[in-house]
């Protein structure tokens, strides 16, 4: 037994090249260092504002996220993805160092709104880069690696970010800062320059990409896929908003045992999704993948209404379904809108995929806390449900009418 599970992680991890690695090694000194986000809304009731503030707040850096995702995106296809990378991950951690010194609600939301752009235009740019460095096989595994990496950094910074705010939230704002600059210099020492002709793989760069201009937006299957996609995170994002809320006000929970829950989360994916993507790539198509997962991360929020007596149960067992939808739905969701473009035009797709999920992220943590406050916790739990079920129909009727282009 013992033999066989070993042989099957090897399998899992073999046939990644070199360069995805040391990407991953990239993203997990960025991502030990991810704690802001997941502290904002308390960190703004901290500060005396209201949890409408607080989710505001996180709207704008999601509205923020949008510009940065639509000019990373067109920049990442126009100078390449090398230096975009090291650009957002520099100037990212000098923005969260300046956020953590604004004490006003007016600095904090306009420190935010920077800090969002710049921090967000890397993921296009990370996008393209796993792409160029991944091949057609083994695309999904990649991309699994990278979020092992980044759920791995995410269970450590969430850990050391609960103990950190238990003392002082101001220290997030620096740990979070340093490690962005720290990993935007590795990517530098241990990655080999990439040409932007490297990166699209053909001699004429300029003549090539200009007729693709506007592709992307006359690919109804992406687009379809994409408005799948934001009913989906605008449920996902609750995770960064409402639920430390609810795991603090109605659950009881306390700042560590909130962050060492969200470190669960980045630890079960770390310990299974390769494992899970190695057995089920190939198997099914993509977007059945992502329909079962979306239905079960509904299941997830409305096991928060579970009548138990035991806050601290309700909010394990929820962030353990949470954690296993994740891994059945996110790894493939990348894999399929990779699929649909191509080297000239994948920037703009990964843009567009990008600015999708900050969409939702303004809606998700505006209207989720709106909700929460007016309706109640319960109620919203049952509307994510029914907009996680709506997503999951959504995928299935896609994959049925045969319009993708599924690998």
């Amino acid at each position: 037994m013992i033999a066989a599970t070993k042989s099957l992680y090897k399998q899992a991890y073999s046939g990644l090249t070199h360069r995805i690695w040391l990407l991953s090694l990239v993203m997990l000194i960025n991502r030990s260092g991810t704690m802001v986000l997941a502290f904002m809304t308390l960190y703004c009731t901290h500060l005396g504002y209201s949890i409408q503030q607080g989710g505001a707040v996180v709207a704008i850096y999601g509205i923020g996220a949008v510009t940065g995702a639509l000019i990373g995106g067109k920049l990442t296809d126009t100078f390449g993805f090398y230096y975009m990378q090291f650009g957002a991950l520099f100037f990212g951690g000098i923005m969260f160092m300046v956020l953590g010194q604004m004490n006003s609600y007016l600095s904090i939301c306009i420190c935010t709104f920077i800090l969002s752009m710049v921090n967000e235009s890397f993921r296009p740019a990370n996008a393209s880069a796993i792409a160029h460095y991944s091949t057609v096989q083994n695309r999904t595994q990649s991309f699994s690696l990278v979020r092992l990496a980044i759920n791995i950094g995410f269970g450590v910074g969430s850990a050391v970010g609960g103990f950190l705010a238990s003392i002082n939230y101001h220290l997030l704002f620096w740990v979070d800062g340093s490690t962005n600059i720290t990993a935007s210099f590795l990517l530098l020492l241990i990655l080999p320059k990439v040409t932007l002709a490297e990166q699209q793989n053909i001699l004429n760069v300029k003549k090539a990409v200009k007729p693709l201009r506007g592709i992307v937006l006359k690919d109804k299957v992406f687009l379809y896929f994409l408005f799948f996609q934001l009913l989906f995170a605008i449920c996902f994002f609750q995770l960064f908003t409402t639920i430390p809320i609810f795991f603090k006000e109605h659950l009881h929970l306390d700042e560590f045992h909130i962050g060492a829950i969200m470190a669960g989360n980045g630890v079960i994916i770390a310990v299974i999704e390769m494992v899970l993507v190695f057995k089920l790539e190939g198997r099914k198509p993509y977007l059945i993948l992502i329909r079962n997962g979306s239905f079960l991360m509904g299941c997830a929020f409305l096991m928060l209404n579970l009548p138990l007596h035991n806050g601290l149960l309700v909010a394990v067992l929820a962030m353990l379904v949470i954690s296993v939808a994740e891994m059945l739905s996110m790894p493939f969701m990348n894999s399929f809108y990779i699929s649909l473009s191509t080297e000239q035009t994948r920037g703009q797709y990964a843009g567009l995929y990008t600015m999708t999920w900050s969409v939702a992220q303004v809606i998700g943590s505006s209207a989720g806390s709106v909700i929460a406050y007016q309706f109640g916790f319960s109620n919203l739990w049952i509307i994510v449900m029914l907009l996680c079920a709506s997503a999951s129909a959504g995928y299935y009727w896609l994959q049925q009418k045969g319009k993708s282009r599924l690998l």
